[in-house]
């Protein structure tokens, strides 16, 4: 319990807000009550949907000191909430709807349902941007020629030779990108298009700048530390900002209040960082060798419900039963 201890704290005081804005808005026992359900529920989803992203971050996080450990949890925790739970859903809307920030924000707290239905109409973009991404981290980690171990055999084999064709998880992505826009009408299909696009870039920015964080072995350990260290801080936050595009868009199917949505996702993000932590100092990635291999073949599934969702609807139980297995 003591890796839990900050979110079981942090937990308290997000549903004492909960409730104090459950009784500001409806004025009632019952109505407060209904609020904080809906916070406990949502923060239950965010943690079935991230728990992959756990078990990723922790792959990352083995390979950092301490000081950069704590500040994913303090820092990486501000981001995570305010910036993909809060900033990222205004700041769509605002581009969407063509108003300030401001706006957006008054337009959250005062029309609630046109907030949600900007929300949803920019699910397209948000699902081949964070389609890319995540299945170009999903595929680097099976395209990979220096991996041994293999959970499911006759499919990672083959996928560890294709390894030896340079770039060939951006001709899988790209592929992947042109499919599913075949299946939608020409202005979303461009859209996808460009996100997707923007999706890859994005990673490979992210790893050009572990490259060139990457210190040779002639400097100072401190300053080898801090810049690997922080290489993988901001891999981890594009990482834990692309795992979280479902799960904002999924949150409005429980509630189109966005401050109920952001303490209810604050909590489960909260949970999945402690439970990172826990992975990481315990080495159950070294106890569970295939436990590696799960969460990134979730992250393809993953990756692959956002590139369908762009079309179809996908229940959130499915990709929740995949993110949780």
């Amino acid at each position: 319990m003591q890796y839990y201890k900050g979110s079981i704290l942090f937990t308290i005081v997000c549903l004492a807000l909960a409730g104090w804005l459950g009784w500001f808005v409806t004025g009632s026992v019952s109505g407060t009550l209904e609020v904080l359900w809906l916070v406990l529920v949502l923060s239950v989803l965010e943690v079935s949907l991230s728990f992959d992203n756990a078990v990723v971050n922790a792959t990352v996080l083995r390979d950092m000191d301490q000081v950069w450990r704590k500040r994913f949890l303090t820092w990486g925790m501000v981001i995570a909430v305010f910036g993909m739970r809060v900033i990222f859903p205004l700041a769509i809307v605002a581009i969407a709807a063509g108003i300030g920030p401001i706006a957006a924000l008054k337009l959250a707290a005062t029309e609630p349902l046109e907030y949600e239905r900007i929300i949803t109409a920019a699910h397209v973009g948000i699902a081949g941007f964070g389609g890319a991404f995540l299945a170009m981290v999903g595929l680097k980690f099976f395209f990979d020629r220096e991996k041994h171990a293999d959970w499911i055999g006759w499919i990672e084999r083959h996928l560890r030779k294709l390894s030896d064709i340079e770039a060939v998880e951006i001709a899988v992505v790209l592929l992947a990108l042109y499919a599913t826009s075949r299946l939608l009408s020409a202005d979303d299909a461009m859209t996808l298009l460009v996100s997707g696009i923007f999706g890859i870039l994005t990673y490979i920015a992210v790893e050009a700048l572990g490259s060139v964080l990457t210190v040779p072995e002639s400097s100072s350990v401190a300053g080898a530390a801090a810049k690997s260290g922080l290489a993988g801080f901001m891999y981890l936050q594009v990482l834990d900002s692309s795992f979280s595009f479902d799960g904002v868009i999924g949150a409005f199917a429980i509630s189109n209040n966005m401050f109920i949505i952001a303490l209810g996702l604050a909590i489960g993000a909260m949970f999945v960082r402690s439970m990172t932590i826990m992975l990481v100092d315990k080495g159950t990635l070294s106890e569970y060798r295939y436990l590696e291999h799960g969460a990134f073949w979730a992250i393809l599934a993953l990756a692959a419900i956002m590139f369908l969702g762009a079309r179809y609807e996908i229940p959130e139980t499915i990709t929740g039963l995949i993110g949780g297995r």
